[in-house]
């Protein structure tokens, strides 16, 4: 089947299009991109791989991590692939979005399940750096409490939780107001040093215990649980909490978009995904493993807000310090396809409306010139988003449950199934031949594992609200 007659009419360039390729410079190199994508992937997801470790054991642990960053490697690389889209009649169309290349490639229907599952799994993160802020914030609180009072103190904080969720959200209405990705490369880079740093505490926290144990914690099959039944849920539940740590696949477009060229914006993506994913494994292995070895059956939901480490405080301070300085700058990374969706459906409805269109500069005092440019439609739409995010926040504030729900519901749709789809519709590929057959076995076997992980997230999300 041609691409062409998934679509209602040949694609031509769109106004979308014109105006992104008029309007933004792409000057992205090897080095931003591995920036974006660490800042997008090291994050909330990292601090629960010690308890996932730990639910699968010795050899489920660290075989889940492999795997799991080999799906992500083949599902970015499939997907680099997509960005040029060879238009006879206007030149290669750049698609600079995952539901936009969904479309183009798969047609309408298949862009309004891939939109869903997209903006799904971009909410989701929100509400779930949202809820890793409070607990960091709090742990930070509780930290000190220890310190002072000793380590078996009344110290939970937990009524302050909803206090610390809206600073985030006061926070994050003002982070909101950067316009694009191309407008924050040093905040991605800031957050990517933070994701280096905590990863690095946690890591030697986790070792320095087990100096102090004096032995390596843990089983091959596992912490226990209450019975069997217990332990499958848990299992499953710790699939959904890696699956949430590795994917990019929804942001993947939209950074190598912001790539210059030559050499060709998709080698140089392959080339960022891998040495990205090469990386952020390697801090998995190292503090899910370290942080299992460390704590064995005991090991916290979260390694760095557990509780497992309460000395040096200073250290656990400064380690939660840049999980939040990180979150804010990976809210933002995975905020902003959401921004541009909604603010580029109502400038296309509404092109002569001066709310939608209108922007108002605002010199700032002692900048030596130094001019903000605001808009009255990026303002309101942008606040009300996070404010929803807050409160939502609020409402579910269970960590290891939320990111399995989300890992499970993302991780076949977005990184496996519409990544496979597209290449096999790209390239032709005859049904029955090896080559098909092998990238439908692997979308199937994914699609089994993400099922499981759904349904153990869910009954522990429910268990945990019923508690």
């Amino acid at each position: 089947m041609d691409i062409k007659e998934n679509n209602e009419s040949p694609v031509l360039r769109s106004t979308e299009l014109q105006l992104h390729d008029s309007v933004c410079a792409r000057t992205g190199t090897l080095w931003t991109a591995v920036a974006h994508i660490i800042t997008g992937v090291i994050g909330a997801g990292v601090l629960s791989l010690a308890w996932a470790t730990a639910k699968l054991g010795w050899i489920g642990g660290p075989a889940a991590l492999i795997g799991f960053a080999g799906v992500t490697l083949v599902s970015a690389f499939l997907l680099s692939d997509c960005y040029l889209f060879p238009d006879p009649d206007n030149g290669p169309l750049r698609l600079n979005s995952y539901s936009q290349a969904v479309k183009v490639y798969l047609g309408k229907k298949n862009q309004i399940v891939c939109g869903v599952c997209v903006y799904i799994s971009l909410v989701g993160v929100g509400v779930a750096y949202t809820i890793v802020t409070a607990t960091c914030i709090r742990a930070i609180f509780r930290s000190n409490c220890y310190h002072r009072k000793g380590h078996y103190a009344t110290c939970s904080y937990g009524d302050k939780n909803n206090y610390f969720m809206l600073l985030f959200g006061v926070l994050q209405i003002f982070m909101s107001q950067i316009p694009n990705f191309h407008n924050m490369l040093w905040l991605s880079v800031v957050a990517a040093v933070m994701s280096f740093a905590y990863s690095s505490i946690g890591l030697g926290l986790a070792f320095g215990q087990i100096i102090e144990n004096r032995q390596i914690e843990g089983s091959v099959k596992g912490s226990p649980a209450e019975n069997r039944g217990a332990k499958v849920w848990l299992v499953f539940q710790a699939l959904g909490n890696i699956a949430f740590s590795y994917p990019f696949s929804i942001i993947l477009l939209e950074i190598q978009d912001t790539l210059r060229s030559p050499p060709a914006e998709k080698q140089t993506m392959k080339k960022a995904s891998a040495a990205a994913v090469f990386i952020t494994t390697f801090f998995y292995l190292c503090c899910g493993c370290f942080g299992y070895a460390a704590f064995g059956d005991a090991t916290p939901g979260n390694l760095l807000t557990g509780f497992g480490f309460y000395e040096p405080f200073w250290l656990v301070d400064f380690a939660n310090a840049c999980i939040v300085l990180h979150l804010v700058g990976g809210y933002q990374v995975y905020s902003q396809p959401i921004f541009a969706a909604m603010e580029r459906v109502l400038t296309e409805r509404y092109p002569q409306n001066k709310l939608i269109t209108k922007f108002y500069g605002f010199k700032l005092p002692s900048s030596r010139g130094v001019t903000v440019t605001l808009s009255p439609m990026r303002l309101c739409l942008r606040t009300t988003y996070v404010v929803i995010i807050t409160g939502v926040s609020i409402l579910f504030p269970y960590f290891n449950e939320v990111l399995g729900v989300l890992g499970a519901v993302g991780f076949w749709p977005l990184a496996v199934y519409f990544p496979v789809e597209i290449c096999i519709l790209r390239k032709k590929i005859p049904v029955w031949t090896r080559k098909w057959l092998l990238l439908r076995g692997f979308s199937f076997v994914c699609l089994l594992v993400s099922l499981l992980a759904l349904v153990g997230s869910i009954y522990g999300l429910v268990a945990a609200k019923l508690r």
